[in-house]
């Protein structure tokens, strides 16, 4: 069943749509940098090592602002970690479920700590790691679940991401310089503190061994209702109970609520219900929506009114996004806007169908400055072919 993806209007209540290309995704960067005082806050007085995930958001437009605030990125595989070299500075911290030998010495050359999936990946990679005097990290799976939805949950039954606690033992422990753990998706302090409780007792024989713990993303640091004072506080007691250093990667939350995808209505067709064709395409721009499921909440929409079926252009028959309300009747070349887009959905699109990609535009929302950072056209296309 497809759920509402929260998402706060904040200053796009006030945006004209109609002055921007469609599709094109707005981020306001006030937005971001409201998000990053927050993290900022969180590593200054809890001592930990905030890193943005790039697998969220990599809009390095915005590099120098994420740059004053984190101490760096952690990154999914060879090309974030050049992205985050050259763009972002500071620590990188580098996990991917599986490295090819001929990437890897690039890699470890990229990378801070470079983390593995398992003991076995961890043992073929180690010495060229150390001999590099790069910090080696191994993921663990807490074999504890709090996501929701069972394809989002690296704590799944017969899980591929991490080893599982239950192996733990000091030789799959050996060499290696701290664990990192991921198991949350956009979720509060609770669900980090529950998960903790689960492993401490398994990790409790290594912690003197071992110089980091890294909590991974899914952090909700920035949303309002986040319990940011009990975060503090648990960093703190780890850090100072066990004398490790401690990690947190929140990607999502770097960009909460700080972008909109901008749609226009191309066509109003009916069968059974109101439909509207936009060139906003679930399967292209916010592949989510399919594979979550999810539904992102809109700009504007209302509980009584009328009401459209909003899809895609491309020919997929499932390219729906969802049904929506809005006050008035929508009308060829209409504008709107879906909430909450900066992350994820921008770092997912895809050109299936030759669908465009979404011109990419940064808003200042005190100043009102609005430019176009990347806009794509046909050989953005043609280029990812043979």
């Amino acid at each position: 069943m497809m759920t509402t993806q929260a998402g706060d209007a904040g200053a796009f209540q006030d945006f004209d749509l109609s002055r921007v290309p469609t599709p094109a995704f707005v981020v306001d960067d006030v937005a971001v940098e409201r998000n990053l005082m927050i993290l900022a806050d969180v590593a200054e007085r809890s001592g930990a090592h905030v890193l943005a995930a790039l697998k969220a958001f990599s809009m390095f437009a915005l590099a120098p602002m994420v740059r004053q605030y984190l101490g760096g990125t952690c990154a999914s595989g060879i090309f974030e970690a050049r992205l985050a070299r050259e763009e972002y500075g500071g620590e990188v911290a580098t996990f991917c479920a599986g490295y090819k030998d001929s990437e890897i010495d690039e890699i470890i050359a990229l990378s801070d700590h470079v983390i593995f999936n398992s003991p076995s990946q961890k043992d073929r990679f180690l010495a060229r790691c150390q001999a590099a005097g790069v910090q080696v990290g191994l993921r663990i799976n807490p074999e504890h679940s709090e996501g929701e939805v069972a394809k989002y949950d690296p704590c799944a039954p017969c899980s591929r991401l991490g080893m599982p606690i239950s192996q733990l033992t000091a030789a799959t422990l050996d060499g290696v310089d701290g664990v990192h753990m991921h198991t949350l998706c956009e979720q509060g302090f609770a669900p980090l503190q529950r998960t903790w409780a689960a492993i401490e007792p398994a990790l409790l024989p290594y912690l003197a061994e071992l110089k980091w713990v890294n909590f991974g993303g899914g952090h909700h640091i920035t949303r309002a209702d986040y319990d940011r004072e009990a975060l503090i506080a648990f960093i703190r007691e780890i850090r100072n109970r066990y004398d490790v250093e401690v990690y947190l990667e929140p990607g999502e939350a770097v960009a909460l609520d700080a972008g909109i995808l901008v749609g226009e209505v191309l066509d109003l067709p009916q069968n059974g219900v109101n439909l509207a064709i936009t060139d906003i395409s679930a399967t292209c721009h916010m592949p989510d929506v399919i594979e979550a499921p999810y539904r992102p909440a809109m700009l504007g929409e209302v509980e009584t009114g009328h009401s459209y079926r909003l899809g895609g252009p491309s020919c997929l028959a499932g390219d729906v996004i969802g049904d929506y309300t809005v006050e008035q009747p929508l009308k060829l070349g209409d504008r709107f806007a879906f909430l909450d887009q900066a992350h994820y959905s921008m770092v997912k699109t895809n050109t299936f169908n030759g669908v465009p990609l979404p011109t990419i535009l940064l808003w200042n929302s005190r100043t009102d400055d609005l430019r176009v950072v990347r806009h794509f056209g046909y050989d953005d296309f043609k280029e990812r072919l043979s």
